[in-house]
């Protein structure tokens, strides 16, 4: 039996080899993520699965899928996992080299309703994590972590006869036709499709074919674990910027974007504009609600404010829901109105049937965004954009804060705005006219713009995001001169990943 896992072990010490290492802070609302080596080792990784098999055999379960990205490290890591669950007695299913929404799959494909994915998603090199879940098709939250935590911390253990281990070989074909069967274009289309040399460059080239996409730019999906140009996620300047000028350079009709663990997609129109995803996604809800009347939306509170406003929505009896930011919450938010999508501003969509099976998978959407442009044959994806109301929405933008303070730090800052609305007082000479707190603090004003400020779900970061009923430069003003001073004042604020 190992012993309970310590947080005090370091490299290249005998202690290191011969105990498991796990810093309580990987534990995240609705995954798991450690920086490999200093915050884990592969002993921890092992008590990791033999608490995860422990916990699923308490929820009467023992069949478990499992997957890996492509990083240098990720195999060792899904091995030293596999050996825990199977000493807590679980039959491992072993999908091999997958992307999240493979291993998803997997669960319904093979009847698994267990699944844990080895990936860092679009973390930089170093991070390694484990996204679970043991109720298709949804993924931890926060009471399954916390009990996930105990056990391992706690060392409480349970191992158990009868584990084993299935491989399954050549199952990303049986992904791929499953991600593609529904799509048919009839539309001839030029299609960029970037992959950041993440673990998406193995599947996502040939799904694209199959859905009919008449030609395919492969943009760095050669797989390279070293990520030489620039970490696989759609949702930075740098590999959306990379993709513009892609799609200038071929003329291309688009490009889509996916991250390290392909369950998010960004999308960049045929002008080399980019498209944040909670505008796709509010023109996706347009197009899906004229084909399926009062459908219900979910959105995160990163997301644009139009879905509240917006006629064709309303024409359509739409309903949309703002929920909590994270792919575990809105995907239990989809599931549990019965909503025919959720969208993230962060690229992660969850489509119900008849598209989807309700968890997040960039290739899925990639497929909804193909079939509604093929739906609309006499326009180009810029003029459904254009097509949207005006609404200028910042990047998403991430300032240092430690794991263990984020969380208090918020709770100040969603005070100041408390107090600030009470007092009648305004932000940017707007009064604010609602406070909506159920994931940080967003402050919407009286114009039709808002600020948000989160604590990330899983790195030790905060999270802001502004969008202006006015301008870009109004949209830079809320940022600059509300929002970044405001957090400025609080000494565990770091610096930004990027800015407006």
């Amino acid at each position: 039996m190992l012993p309970a896992p310590r947080a005090d072990l370091q490299p290249n010490t005998m202690a290191f080899e011969t105990a498991p290492l796990v810093k309580a802070t990987g534990f995240r609302e609705y995954d798991a993520r450690w920086l490999f080596g200093s915050e884990i080792n592969l002993l921890g990784v092992q008590a990791l699965g033999l608490g995860l098999g422990t916990f699923i055999q308490e929820l009467g379960l023992k069949r478990i899928v499992v997957g890996h990205d492509f990083r240098s490290y990720s195999l060792s890591i899904k091995q030293a996992l596999t050996l825990g669950l199977i000493g807590a007695g679980c039959e491992v299913v072993d999908i091999g080299l997958a992307v999240s929404p493979m291993a998803y799959f997997a669960q319904f494909a093979l009847d698994a309703p267990c699944v844990a994915m080895v990936t860092a998603s679009h973390n930089e090199n170093g991070w390694t994590g484990v996204k679970m879940g043991a109720q298709r098709p949804l993924t931890f939250g926060p009471e399954e972590m916390g009990r996930l935590k105990e056990i391992v911390l706690g060392g409480a253990f349970v191992e158990r006869p009868g584990g084993r281990l299935e491989r399954i070989d050549g199952f990303a074909e049986r992904y791929i036709a499953e991600v593609s069967e529904n799509v048919a274009l009839s539309r001839p289309l030029k299609v960029v499709c970037a992959c950041g040399n993440g673990t998406a460059g193995a599947f996502a080239p040939q799904a694209l074919r199959r859905m009919g996409v008449a030609e395919v730019v492969e943009m760095d999906c050669d797989l390279d674990w070293t990520f030489p140009k620039y970490n696989p996620n759609p949702e930075d300047q740098a590999m959306l910027h990379a993709m513009a000028q892609a799609v200038r350079d071929h003329g291309a009709d688009l490009a889509l974007g996916f991250d390290g663990d392909g369950d998010r997609c960004g999308v960049v129109d045929d002008e080399g504009e980019e498209i944040f995803a909670d505008k796709i996604g509010l023109m996706l809800a347009r197009d899906l609600s004229a084909l399926h009347k009062g459908a219900t939306f979910v959105v995160d509170v990163k997301s644009t404010g139009l879905y509240a406003t917006d006629e064709v929505l309303k024409a359509n009896g739409a309903d949309t829901v703002y929920w909590k930011t994270g792919h575990s919450y809105i995907k239990r938010k989809t599931a549990e109105l019965g909503a025919l999508a959720g969208f993230e501003k962060s690229g992660h969509f969850f489509f119900n049937a008849p598209i989807g099976r309700g968890y997040d998978d960039g290739l899925v959407a990639a497929g909804a965004i193909l079939s509604m442009l093929d739906r609309n044959p006499d326009r180009k994806l810029s003029e459904l954009k254009r097509a949207l109301p005006a609404a200028y929405t910042s990047l998403t933008m991430s300032p240092h804060c430690p794991d263990e303070e984020k969380y208090a730090v918020v709770d100040k800052v969603t005070a100041e705005y408390v107090a600030l609305h009470q007092a009648g007082g305004k932000v940017l000479g707007r009064a604010i006219v609602e406070l909506i707190t159920v994931n940080g603090v967003r402050v919407a004003l009286d114009d039709g713009s808002w600020v948000l400020v989160r604590a990330s779900s899983n790195k030790p970061e905060l999270v802001a995001v502004v969008e202006s009923a006015r301008s870009e430069d109004d949209m830079r003003a809320l940022f600059r001169e509300e929002v970044k001073p405001r957090l400025a004042r609080h000494p565990q604020v770091g610096a930004y990943n990027q800015e407006v």
